[in-house]
């Protein structure tokens, strides 16, 4: 009877170790499933904005490409201040829930995402009036097209959150498949100036915009925008200001660069952020899955969130820095030429602190994803503060010491010292936490 009870143990323990092993694989297979179409899914986004931004440079030149750049990090602002209202508290509240219930707040955050791209939008036309040049030709188009860009980016967000990733593929697809050749169309017909091409872009992400309800069968709610930023007014408005210092700090670093050095230089700051493209279609494709997964990774096993994070940050770091040496080797063999045009020489000195840049923004990546996955909103919000703070600071006491590679130098300076910083506010968090 005794050899019976240990094989009968020995086979219900073998039994359970194998339940668990094929749990974990599966478990496993469906993260790298969801990390795999939020790489496709940024990869078709941030390769749409690669080949606008190159089309622009190599079209229009340094100057209109520089009011290109404002432009962008105008929409830039806007889409944080969208996702902080909408979005965020989706993802963080609302990721692997049933189909009704995400269906009840995609409604209700569809419906902020519009709202804000109203609000913003009428705010850029209204600097616009008071701008000339190209600088005003590109904010006006930027406010005509701003709620239907805002409200594509939330069906993004809402379809990671459910685990549709699919979806929100198809809808970035469309949206690039009906640009580029409207932009080939405006050059054919004599529009290719900043406003048309800035508003192709917009128009044709509202046409995203638009099949987001046939996808989801959900149309956006106006009329819950207040329900849902007084259910999550402990979320939301932190997460608003946290976006808006993330922004606005790009913001305030690219108008200081174009009043000290003039839009020419910042035409090559942008450059360079352009060639470091493909990492941000990684870096910008985890953002889409990152926080469900650690908060998925919390409920399972709290003690290894901040292992979790280490290793998110750790992988874009190493792929920022071969990314780096792949551009210092091949940027002068010809790829500059024929990516940039002239600019690549002004361009290419840039390209060392630039990676060193990222690299700190890639280990300061983790910390975001851990702390939203721990509702530390207040902790959230006050390291993205100081970052924003530290950006402009380095960014603009570089530029005025030594130029546009002064200005990236301190940008990567003040990326090193945010990320030690928010590492600290995450591990303090994960204890407190309990």
């Amino acid at each position: 009877m005794a050899a019976e009870t240990d094989a009968t143990v020995g086979t219900a323990g073998s039994g359970l170790t194998g339940s668990r092993t094929t749990v974990f694989r599966r478990l496993r297979g469906d993260a790298i499933r969801r990390l795999g179409w939020g790489v496709a899914d940024q990869g078709v986004s941030s390769v749409t904005n690669f080949a606008v931004s190159i089309y622009v440079v190599r079209t229009l030149g340094a100057v209109q490409f520089g009011a290109f750049g404002l432009a962008y990090v105008t929409y830039g602002f806007a889409l944080n201040a969208s996702r902080g209202l909408a979005t965020d508290p989706l993802m963080v509240r609302f990721s692997g829930t049933d189909l009704p219930t995400w269906r009840r707040a995609v409604m209700n955050c569809t419906g902020t995402a519009v709202s804000v791209g109203f609000v913003v939008g009428a705010l850029v036309l209204a600097v616009a009036a008071v701008l000339d040049g190209a600088a005003r030709a590109a904010f006006f188009a930027l406010g005509l097209t701003l709620p239907g860009l805002l409200l594509q980016d939330s069906w993004r967000f809402s379809f990671f959150a459910i685990g549709r990733g699919g979806h929100a593929f198809l809808n970035d697809t469309v949206w690039a498949v009906t640009l580029l050749p409207a932009l080939v169309l405006l050059r054919q017909t004599g529009h290719a100036d900043v406003f048309w091409f800035v508003f192709a872009w917009g128009a044709t992400g509202a046409i995203g915009a638009a099949i987001g309800p046939l996808q989801a069968r959900v149309t956006p709610r106006l009329a819950g925008v207040w329900v849902w930023m007084l259910r999550h007014r402990d979320l939301g408005p932190r997460y608003l200001l946290e976006g808006i210092s993330n922004s606005g700090a790009t913001q305030l670093r690219s108008y200081g660069i174009s009043l000290i050095l003039g839009l020419a230089s910042l035409g090559s700051v942008l450059a360079v952020s352009t060639l470091f493209g493909p990492i941000t279609i990684l870096y910008f494709g985890m953002s889409l899955i990152t926080i469900p997964e650690a908060a998925r990774v919390l409920r399972r096993s709290p003690r290894h969130l901040p292992l979790f994070c280490l290793l998110v940050s750790g992988g874009l770091g190493v792929a920022a820095l071969i990314w780096g040496i792949v551009l210092l080797v091949v940027v002068p063999r010809g790829f500059g030429d024929w990516l940039l045009g002239p600019i690549w020489r002004p361009t290419y000195p840039l390209v060392v602190p630039w990676m060193l840049y990222v690299i700190g923004m890639a280990i300061g990546f983790g910390v975001g994803v851990g702390l939203h996955a721990l509702g530390v909103a207040r902790r959230s919000l006050r390291t993205a503060v100081v970052s924003s703070v530290l950006q402009v600071v380095f960014a603009l006491a570089g530029a005025l010491a030594a130029g546009a590679a002064g200005t990236v130098w301190g940008m990567a300076v003040a990326a090193w010292i945010s990320a030690v910083y928010g590492w600290w506010q995450l591990r303090a968090a994960h204890r407190g936490s309990g």
